[in-house]
């Protein structure tokens, strides 16, 4: 068997992205399909990642104040219906249980799309005083939502992610608690996924179904389309309005709380792979990629390779490392390293031990670099500090290189007719034009940035007066 069959199998990019997407994830071995149409199993390769993500989140969640709860994956359907906005934004995508066994139940129950009215509910009745404020709590769960295209953790009718519900005292506090957790959002993305991301504010129509405001993470993939990576929603007190949670404040008057909710689920993995991969499969960050390093003997059944691989694995006792020592063909492993994303690979065989070095391989830029056998810890260290920067590097020149400027509206409409990106234009803020570029065009504002730009005096689309700069996209 070829040992290039396995890097065959991928569809270039180039050809088809979506296929070559689909490629990856199969071949590499992070998903499967199943019985259950729009469900996925997430393989261990593709949970390592996950569980990876979630804990280095979880420690940067923990260090603002937040703590961990879990709340049922049920909700009454009389609960869903106190706030008539966010009902009616999540209805069409409602899973409902009517039977416990054999008996219909009196009340319908929906498996939870997301968990604000589950929280409201406990808030109502845990919240009394300012002094039980502010309540900052995250859940780590699964959502059920029906959608109707689905694709490998991109969309999916359930899909892992963490969501945060927090209670404050006042609408100031809410409004800088939902900045801080989109700040933390765009340091996971930046420092650990090596993923550079614009920050801002969703417009009217696309923001959470209930909110008073929403903001945004915004990445661009590969093929130059938008993905949003994480929301972060302001509620004001609509909510505890509506659930009447409030609180006894320091002058014994009755107050409402102000709320939050954010939420990033397991679609980053689809951006993991969207943003770093190419036709050899997935490149993975250094930060989380389940194995840092694979060490594979060369000409193993030769005296003393497979212990010199076990010795090497036992120095690096600091990474994840793991040796290689399948009956595979050198050639089949270096593919299937490849396919996985491992940032690193460490060849060894009897020359090598000979002359007292190894063979380091990037993943990334596929270098080879002969390495001392007694230098191997520091320089595994240093490589993968220096993956982990040059992957940003790399990805922020990708952003850069495929955001465009319009100035007017011929200019707007031949870039999207020409490229796919980023374009950044002036905007009305009125729905009308909103709706008409996205019907024309195909294009959906993903966010307005906090960093301004005046690109112009009027509107990219209806020539009324600019109120704002917005960026502009093709989004999956």
């Amino acid at each position: 068997m070829s040992d290039k069959k396995l890097v065959e199998a991928i569809t270039p990019m180039a050809v088809d992205f979506a296929k070559w997407y689909t490629d990856v994830v199969k071949k590499a071995d992070l998903i499967d399909y199943t019985s259950v149409k729009g469900c996925m199993v997430i393989k261990p390769a593709g949970y390592a990642i996950w569980e990876l993500i979630q804990r280095q989140l979880d420690d940067m969640f923990k260090a603002t104040g937040v703590e961990n709860v879990y709340l049922p994956m049920f909700i009454p359907e009389s609960l869903l219906q106190k706030e008539k906005d966010h009902v009616d934004g999540f209805a069409p995508e409602v899973a409902w249980v009517t039977h416990g066994g054999d008996t219909p139940l009196t009340e319908r129950l929906c498996i939870r799309p997301t968990s604000e009215t589950l929280f409201c509910d406990f808030y109502a009745h845990d919240i009394h005083s300012y002094r039980d404020l502010p309540r900052l709590y995250n859940q780590w769960c699964s959502v059920v939502r029906w959608e109707k295209e689905t694709r490998p953790f991109l969309r999916s009718r359930e899909f892992l992610w963490q969501e945060g519900h927090t209670a404050h005292a006042t609408a100031t506090d809410a409004a800088e608690r939902t900045k801080l957790m989109l700040d933390v959002y765009a340091d996971l993305c930046e420092k650990v996924l090596a993923i550079p991301v614009v920050k801002g504010k969703k417009t009217d129509k696309e923001k959470f179904a209930g909110a008073h405001a929403t903001f945004a993470i915004e990445a661009i993939m590969h093929d130059g389309k938008a993905l949003q990576a994480g929301t972060s929603h302001d509620f004001g007190d609509g909510f505890a309005r509506a659930f009447d949670i409030t609180y006894t404040d320091r002058d014994n008057t009755l107050q409402y709380v102000h709320q939050t909710s954010w939420g990033l689920s397991t679609r980053v993995i689809g951006a993991i792979i969207m943003v770093h991969g190419d036709d050899s499969g997935l490149v993975l960050p250094p930060a989380i990629a389940p194995v840092q390093v694979m060490v594979v003997p060369i000409r193993q059944q030769k005296e003393g390779v497979l212990e010199a691989a076990e010795k090497i694995k036992t120095q690096l006792g600091d990474f994840r490392v793991k040796v290689d020592d399948s009956d595979k063909s050198p050639g089949w492993k270096f593919a299937e390293q490849e396919m996985r994303g491992i940032p690193l690979r460490i060849e060894i065989g009897p020359a090598d031990i000979a002359a007292g070095k190894c063979v380091i391989c990037r993943r990334d830029t596929r270098e080879k670099i002969d390495c001392l056998l007694d230098d191997i810890t520091a320089t595994v260290e240093s490589l993968l500090i220096t993956i982990q920067k040059e992957m940003l590097a790399r990805a922020t020149e990708h952003l850069l290189a495929n955001t465009f400027t319009a100035h007017d509206k011929a200019e707007f409409i031949r870039i999207f007719e020409e490229k796919i990106g980023f374009v950044k234009a002036m905007w009305c803020g009125g729905l009308p034009c909103e709706m008409a570029i996205k019907d024309d065009l195909g294009v959906t504002s993903r966010c307005i940035p906090f960093q301004q730009e005046h690109l112009a005096e009027t509107c990219i689309y209806c020539d009324e007066p600019a109120a704002m700069m917005l960026y502009w996209g093709k989004a999956y």
